[in-house]
């Protein structure tokens, strides 16, 4: 019996004027009777990192004693507590850790005290401590989306981005107590002394995933003549359609119509902001939302498109940024963000933050159902892929780094198992957590990161 079905490379795309649409994983893709995991096109896990700042209620005494991140029980098959409630339809794929501390992230110098808010996002995924300074010479450690990157994301499009979703500001400057400013506004570092800046406009990163080199003023005349992406590229669908089967032709259709509808998204914001309306974000670009719940959700799904047709496999997310007095009437509560996270260990107040983590997660469950519906390969993006979310801060009232809220959801190609609150020994430091997820990703030589002593048993 011969083999005749024709076979695509995984780096075919779509082109047009200014356009370069990635395709998803299709079996075209894969030779005939050859296993997947054997071909140049195995899905590589992706990586999706993912801060939100001021710690979590669970963190205090109080929230701690209530479980209000943390389950009761340890192990598999744990309850899911009401902070991490939405999560519970995933729970095969989540992995809880609790009372890990992030101990670069405190002072450890009498001239340090106060800076917790500059320090913090610097040490969410490094893990090091920020050098004290003001001027350009800025010292602090690579993440591990970064390290990463560089070891399995250079044979991509883009080796990663970064992302954000307030103006996290300039990665320069003076931001108070002695430090520079770039530490509070990047979680991403490409070494010590590289920060990379996070991009809060949708349509900067919708064009970085699909533009070819178009320039500035090509993709705006684009955008002027109401022409999308696909439209530069629809002569090209039935040449490659030809080649495909059936499931095929239908996987690139939901992919494209997916494309489609978050460029739509994003014009209607654009089309919004430019029409002279009252904005509640003025100084924000034309092309971001001044609704949170509409950024977040184009943020995520423009990381879903991003890992679904390989552009990337690695995304850092900064959801907030410090001291951010942002309030999310979406959520029931009605105090900006920093004051209520002073909650003055009162119980009633620490109830109403627990509320907002609760909600924050929420944000969260959105792009892991994404990803868990969204074919990969043999299975989907969520069984390839593992999403670290979590705080650099524990209690917040105090500025406090111990026990600092965390969880993983994913499988990472098998790597782990899920269904797993594990409690870790007081005292553990976070950087465990992330040296041990550098391993499970296959960055095996790497022996150490920040403060790291050790591995967990995830």
């Amino acid at each position: 019996m011969f083999v005749t079905r024709k076979h695509l490379s995984r780096r075919e795309v779509l082109r047009g004027i200014g356009v370069s649409i990635a395709l998803p994983l299709l079996d075209s893709m894969v030779p005939a009777q050859t296993p997947l995991r054997k071909t140049a096109a195995a899905p590589q896990p992706r990586l999706a990192a993912i801060e939100i700042v001021h710690g979590a209620a669970g963190s205090t005494l109080d929230g701690g004693a209530k479980h209000y991140w943390s389950p009761a029980k340890d192990g598999p098959d744990f309850e899911f507590t009401p902070t991490l409630q939405s999560l519970e339809p995933y729970r095969e794929y989540v992995t809880i850790v609790s009372d890990t501390d992030l101990n670069n992230a405190r002072a450890l110098s009498p001239s340090e005290e106060g800076a917790d808010h500059t320090r913090s996002s610097a040490v969410f995924l490094t893990a090091a401590h920020p050098k004290m300074t003001e001027g350009s010479d800025i010292l602090l450690g690579a993440s591990i989306d970064q390290i990463y990157a560089q070891k399995f994301g250079q044979d991509t499009p883009l080796p990663s981005i970064q992302l954000c979703i307030e103006d996290v500001g300039s990665l320069s400057g003076a931001c108070g107590y002695g430090y520079s400013c770039v530490y509070a506004n990047t979680i991403s570092w490409a070494s010590p002394t590289t920060p990379l800046p996070m991009e809060m406009d949708p349509r900067v990163v919708f064009e970085r995933l699909f533009g070819d080199g178009a320039t500035a003023g090509e993709r705006l005349e684009r955008r002027q003549a109401d022409r999308g992406i696909l439209d530069r590229i629809v002569h090209e669908i039935p040449r490659l359609e030809r080649d495909l089967g059936p499931s095929d032709r239908s996987r690139l259709n939901d992919y494209l119509d997916d494309v489609r509808e978050v460029e739509r998204r994003i014009e209607r914001i654009e089309k919004y902001n430019a029409s002279g309306e009252a904005r509640a974000l003025p100084e924000a670009p034309v092309g971001v939302p001044d609704s949170f719940e509409e950024h977040v959700r184009l943020m995520f799904d423009l990381q879903a498109l991003a890992f679904m047709s390989g552009v990337t496999r690695v995304a850092s997310f900064k959801m907030s940024r410090d001291v951010s007095s942002r309030v999310y009437p979406v959520s029931g509560v009605k105090t900006p963000f920093h004051a209520l996270s002073h909650h003055g260990e009162k119980p009633e107040t620490i109830a109403e933050f627990a509320k907002l983590n609760q909600y924050h997660v929420g944000k969260v469950a959105y792009f892991i159902d994404k990803l868990k519906n969204t074919p990969d390969g043999d299975g989907n993006l969520l069984d390839h892929a593992v999403v670290l979310y979590g705080s650099p801060m524990g209690d917040s009232h105090i500025h406090d780094h111990k026990r600092v809220p965390l969880f993983l959801a994913g499988h990472a190609g098998g790597r782990l198992r899920g269904n797993l609150h594990l409690r870790c020994a007081p005292g553990t430091p976070m950087a465990n957590v992330l040296l041990t997820l550098l391993h499970k990703l296959g960055v095996e030589d790497v022996e150490s990161i920040g403060d790291s002593n050790g591995l967990v048993a995830i």
